[in-house]
């Protein structure tokens, strides 16, 4: 019984960081939304690809509706052995926008993405450069909405936060559960700009300021790192830039696994944000979730077996939390399904998840695996 008393005062404790973190929800910022005003020529986009010949074709469709801000679509071949080049040849047809880049040989101590990002950026002639990976479904209002964003708040550099599509039904129930654990880490965007190290970022749909990019080495500084995006949020905000995440659920959809087993592979190259968090980090953070999501189910069986309601107290709040964020959640993503209700269900697994991206972190991705040196 002192075990278990001591537990549900950790889970108190965690529980109010928790909601700290959430309650900033109050001050997110407003989902991006189509009818920004077009700014001719302002935007050069990037996109890394390799072996990409299943997922690249609807963004290329996408962005050849985009309008006059977009400048040109520049696609990096990232020594693809599939028909991804094929695929951008031909779309270039279509809209001379759109031209492909091979990219040249990746030298030592670099990881395949940012060499890909950095070649691109090396070569963009807009003022902005709008990183998209390939598996971005953007509308093709998104880059002009992206840009007033910044504009209006004073950002020098900006994030975007998707809607995710799952495909499967065990995808469905995994994926929210993953994403809950960032959310529950480092709470919603706010509108004010980053200043905190402790940030999040999604490398998926990045808009940076082409020339002041270029001139801060790009992602030299992050060019090892598996985590490439929240490596160059917490740079950026180290080097003082006015860094801004908003929420482009609206105006973004993104299809980043084919099924459950996918994301569970894949989220291990980020989940414990391995090689940027510090080992304290991820200790701290794991114990929070642990307390906050993976036992309020077994601390419940544990009150109605010893017969204590005052035990089940803190347990029943964090399952009342749980559940209004998983309300709140719904948004983000495109047509779940009935499968997403039960996605709660699915965070011990999420937490395990955790544990074992900041223990065992994936270093392999498309065919490559990488040392801790790159």
């Amino acid at each position: 019984m002192i075990a278990l008393w001591l537990l549900a005062l950790l889970q108190v404790v965690a529980g109010a960081a928790v909601l700290v973190r959430l309650a900033r929800g109050r001050d997110r910022t407003a989902p991006l939304q189509p009818g920004a005003t077009a700014r001719p020529g302002a935007i050069s986009i990037v996109i890394p690809a390799r072996d990409e010949e299943h997922r690249i074709e609807p963004l290329l469709s996408a962005l050849t509706r985009s309008g006059s801000t977009v400048y040109e679509i520049i696609v990096v071949d990232d020594g693809s052995v599939d028909a991804t080049a094929t695929i951008v040849e031909r779309w270039s047809a279509q809209d001379p926008r759109i031209r492909l880049l091979r990219g040249a040989e990746r030298p030592d101590g670099w990881v395949g993405k940012q060499h890909a990002l950095q070649q691109g950026l090396a070569v963009a002639t807009a003022p902005w450069t709008l990183c998209l990976d390939a598996d971005a479904r953007p509308d093709p209002t998104l880059p002009e909405a992206l840009l007033a964003a910044a504009q209006e708040h004073g950002y020098e550099a900006l994030t975007a936060g998707p809607r995710f599509a799952v495909d499967t039904l065990g995808e469905a129930i995994l994926h929210p559960a993953l994403l809950a654990t960032l959310v529950y880490r480092f709470g919603p965007p706010t509108n004010a700009p980053i200043t905190s190290e402790r940030t999040v970022a999604n490398g998926q749909c990045l808009l940076v300021p082409t020339e002041r990019f270029r001139a801060a080495d790009g992602w030299a500084p992050v060019a090892a790192n598996m985590t490439e995006d929240v490596a160059l949020a917490r740079h950026l905000v180290r080097e003082g830039w006015q860094l801004g995440l908003v929420d482009a659920a609206p105006l973004l959809v993104v299809d980043m696994h084919a099924s459950a087993g996918e994301a569970w592979r894949e989220w291990g190259r980020s989940l414990a944000l391995p090689g940027v968090a510090s080992g304290r980090e991820q200790l701290v953070d794991l114990a929070t979730l642990t307390l906050t999501m993976a036992l309020p189910l077994p601390m419940l069986i544990a009150a109605a077996w010893t017969g204590s309601l005052l035990l089940a107290i803190p347990s029943l709040v964090l399952l009342g939390v749980r559940v209004a964020f998983h309300v709140a959640l719904r948004p983000t993503y495109d047509q779940p399904g009935p499968a997403y209700w039960l996605a709660p269900l699915a965070d011990p697994l999420a937490v395990i998840r955790l544990g074992w991206s900041a223990w065992r972190p994936n270093r392999s991705w498309r065919g490559r695996t990488y040392s801790t040196s790159g």
